[in-house]
């Protein structure tokens, strides 16, 4: 289906307004894709806040210019489903994870931080745990010291508090 020249503009708009929102860009070969192997990408994509769209070469080009995505503008020829998506890894993520599980989906490239990925760097993004999980690793590793400094404390105190207190039995008994 051919679009006019409105139709093209608008789609450029559209994707320059989700390129000027995202941080990670991922590529993927989608050759040989059933409708139902693509309508469940799109759909682990949603769920996970990650922009998938399949587009025209040419007009993906045209949204990316000016953008740090430009360097992975040399990657866009072929069939391509493109992923954007606002958190860093969620874009790499779903298209790596859903590549595993189906051999027609190829990691082809990417971009991060106006850095050209290839397929091995777009792997390597999507093995990054996700922000939510690595700010509980650094909240974990906060509390940690913390946690020890206060049960070092409550035994300290349970030590003097059991010191203190069998003197006063001895002497009750005495007196």
């Amino acid at each position: 289906m051919s679009l006019n020249r409105n139709e093209k503009a608008a789609v450029v708009a559209d994707v320059s307004a989700q390129v000027a929102r995202s941080q990670t860009l991922a590529l993927a070969e989608y050759r040989g894709l059933t409708v139902e192997h693509l309508n469940k990408l799109r759909v682990d994509a949603r769920a996970k806040g990650v922009y998938l769209h399949v587009l025209k070469n040419t007009l993906a080009r045209r949204a990316v210019t000016g953008t740090p995505f430009e360097c992975a503008a040399e990657s866009m020829a072929g069939p391509l489903i493109y992923g954007f998506s606002e958190d860093a890894v969620a874009a790499a993520k779903v298209i790596a994870d859903f590549a595993k599980g189906n051999d027609k989906l190829i990691v082809k490239a990417g971009a991060y931080a106006g850095k050209a990925l290839d397929a091995d760097g777009v792997k390597a993004l999507a093995s990054v745990p996700s922000k939510e999980v690595l700010l509980s690793q650094i909240a974990g590793l906060l509390k940690s010291p913390v946690q020890r400094m206060a049960a070092v404390l409550a035994a300290l105190s349970e030590k003097r508090g059991e010191g203190a207190a069998a003197p006063a039995a001895e002497a009750a008994p005495a007196a």
